[in-house]
């Protein structure tokens, strides 16, 4: 057979296929998620997540510190098991446990940490929807409203990045006009911009504790169906000043993550939400896959996709194992 193509040639042994390789992952583009909850002394590992905790602010800063040695300096938190009402008034309180754990990294770390603070009602609320509800329905302008207060308190608690996660219309532009206004212009805004109505967030929701308590997040968040609707989500909070777009969840969605890059010069993160994580790391556990192939596969898919950032539970351990 003669043949003037052979690809393979340059597949031949490690040295050429990491010399040739498209795709490289670097620790500058992880990020990792933290739940954080009011108390002190605690590490409770959550059941559907294996390998990842509940943290309170001391027991944070020190896992965060460990982490920062291995490179990993972009934390989102999370804030669980706070005290719940009808609105979600401890969201935008100032001795909420977020702010409280933003103030204690900012005072530890500095400049040396990027913290990012997930905006949302759901954890707060006694009904679990991410916006205020009258009459059974999730209202979209009220809660932006609440929002932008949300935003707030972990502006001025020294957050470097808010990021709204509720699916409410025109939150974007809300936000970053009142943080301007109040003089937080350094500010930076990573939108959920295209999040969808998705299985894969169970693990999360016990987690967080912010199941819904009647119906579904189906009126805000996105028809799993629709391509061309995240496009013009994503865009739209480009318009409102976003400084960094998402696409959540990644794996079923690096179609929506591929065709955003196209679309936009903004850097793009995807999250590599709870399920995703957890069904590896199940399957890991009964020997079906070889985890550290599974893992940085699709790691290296959401980057090929255009993925400039990645939050993912899986960071902590890739740099812990030396697997990049």
């Amino acid at each position: 057979m003669d043949l003037l193509h052979r690809p393979r040639r340059l597949r031949k042994n490690d040295a050429i296929r990491d010399a040739v390789a498209e795709t490289r992952l670097h620790p500058a583009q992880f990020i990792q998620p933290y739940f954080v909850k009011p108390g002190s002394g605690y590490r409770d590992p959550i059941a559907a997540m294996p390998g990842i905790c509940h943290f309170t602010t001391d027991t944070l800063v020190k896992d965060v510190e460990a982490g920062l040695q291995l490179g990993l300096d972009k934390v989102l938190l999370f804030g669980v098991k706070e005290p719940k009402s009808e609105e979600g008034e401890a969201a935008w309180s100032e001795r909420s446990v977020v702010p409280g754990a933003v103030r204690a990294l900012k005072q530890a770390f500095g400049s040396d940490l990027y913290v990012i603070t997930d905006v949302c009602l759901c954890a707060y609320t006694t009904h679990g929807h991410c916006g205020l509800v009258h009459d059974h329905e999730v209202v979209n302008d009220a809660s932006v409203e609440r929002l932008t207060r949300m935003a707030l308190a972990h502006a001025q608690a020294g957050a470097d990045m808010v990021a709204p996660s509720d699916m409410m219309d025109g939150r974007v532009g809300a936000i970053r006009r009142h943080l301007d206004a109040q003089g937080f212009t350094g500010t930076a805004l990573m939108s959920y911009a295209a999040k969808f109505a998705s299985a894969y967030y169970g693990p999360f929701r016990e987690a967080a504790g912010s199941a819904p308590g009647f119906g579904d997040r189906r009126s805000y968040q996105m028809d799993p169906r629709n391509g061309r609707e995240a496009l013009r989500e994503a865009l739209l909070d480009e318009q409102e000043g976003a400084d960094v777009l998402m696409v959540k969840p990644a794996l079923a969605y690096l179609d929506v993550l591929a065709r955003l890059r196209a679309r936009t010069d903004l850097p793009l993160a995807c999250y590599n939400v709870s399920a995703e994580y957890s069904l590896v790391k199940t399957a890991a556990a009964a020997g079906l896959v070889d985890e550290r192939r599974m893992t940085l596969e699709n790691l290296h898919a959401f980057a090929r996709a255009g993925a400039d950032l990645i939050i993912t539970y899986h960071g902590r351990e890739v740099l812990e194992q030396r697997w990049l």
